[in-house]
């Protein structure tokens, strides 16, 4: 029997005033006269991030969630150019501290999905260069919390550019400039518009990288349908991580827009991708990208518990029979 665990992005639906992105623009930043002030102002906002963070995590613990995804968004322009000179981890190393002790006590895994303009195959030198800015942060925010950065980042394989093979052999060269470090964090995740599956498999087979299957992108773009005969090779791809593997569900809106994702999951769409994988892996964690969040993972709950096949473990997990 396979056991699957739930996770959820970001934001409760249900936590009022908890949002972990409060953010403040460049514009907003130069606004203030007093570059010191303007600084404060963003460590403020940074900190109110991370309470609320801290929030969501007691709030997943009591829900009995054990898998969730930090926003991106914790310390507003972090990285930035003409903020270079900001120290942003000093003032918020105690804050980063306590979120990281409760995640470890409560062994809540956590980890981050970067946003879309970090391409590591990007044919711009100062992309890619901004690419590893930006995941050195990410890797500075786990070092921070005092978690293990390994396979923590789940990432898309970035531009396709209209050149399928030639973006995958970039992605290779600029891999040869991603440090160690960084390149241990990563995880790869088949999109719904550029690369497959098999596009996707090839990088991580080849450069020792875990895939992150997307069930519903996979539905949206394939050229081999049947997934199933990767499966294998997908799992290996996580034979040496300290982590399970991991997958991420999602329903379409409609037809119409099946890339879009659906508030809440579909559980017969769930379930057909489970069967085919029930007693193949040990467990498996599973997070939902779904409009309503962690909402979403309720109702997904609900409608397990009404099913026969499946033996409840808490509010977020079940064994497949």
């Amino acid at each position: 029997m396979t056991i699957v665990r739930l996770g959820y992005v970001a934001m409760s639906m249900e936590l009022q005033n908890a949002s972990p992105s409060k953010t403040m623009t460049f514009t907003q930043f130069q606004k203030i006269e007093d570059r010191e002030a303007a600084l404060r102002k963003l460590e403020r906002i940074a900190l109110s991030n991370l309470e609320n963070t801290l929030r969501l995590l007691k709030h997943n613990a009591a829900s009995d969630i054990h898998f969730y995804r930090l926003t991106s968004r914790l310390i507003p322009l972090a990285g930035h150019e003409e903020l270079l000179d900001w120290n942003y981890m000093k003032p918020l190393k105690e804050a980063l501290r306590e979120v990281g002790n409760f995640a470890n006590k409560h062994e809540i895994r956590i980890d981050f999905h970067p946003d879309h303009f970090v391409l590591i195959n990007s044919t711009e030198k100062h992309i890619f260069k901004n690419s590893i800015k930006t995941l050195k942060l990410h890797y500075l925010l786990l070092k921070g919390m005092g978690i293990n950065p390994v396979h923590r980042c789940v990432m898309h394989v970035g531009g396709n550019y209209k050149e399928t093979e030639k973006s995958l052999e970039r992605f290779i060269d600029n891999w040869m400039d991603v440090p160690n470090p960084i390149q241990k964090m990563i995880m790869l995740e088949n999109d719904d518009t550029s690369f497959t599956l098999d596009d996707t498999l090839y990088l991580c087979e080849k450069l020792e990288i875990p895939l992150v299957f997307d069930y519903h992108h996979h539905l949206a773009h394939h050229e081999n349908e049947n997934w199933r005969e990767n499966w294998e090779r997908v799992v290996h791809t996580w034979s040496s991580s300290p982590l399970p593997i991991k997958m991420h569900i999602s329903s379409p809106k409609s037809d119409k827009e099946f890339r879009h994702h659906s508030d809440y999951v579909d559980i017969n769409m769930f379930f057909n991708f489970l069967k085919e994988i029930n007693g193949s892996i040990p467990h498996i964690d599973c997070m939902i990208e779904a409009k309503q969040k962690d909402a979403a993972l309720f109702r997904l709950m609900e409608d397990v518990k009404k099913r026969n096949d499946v033996e409840l473990i808490d509010g977020s997990s079940f064994h497949l029979k």
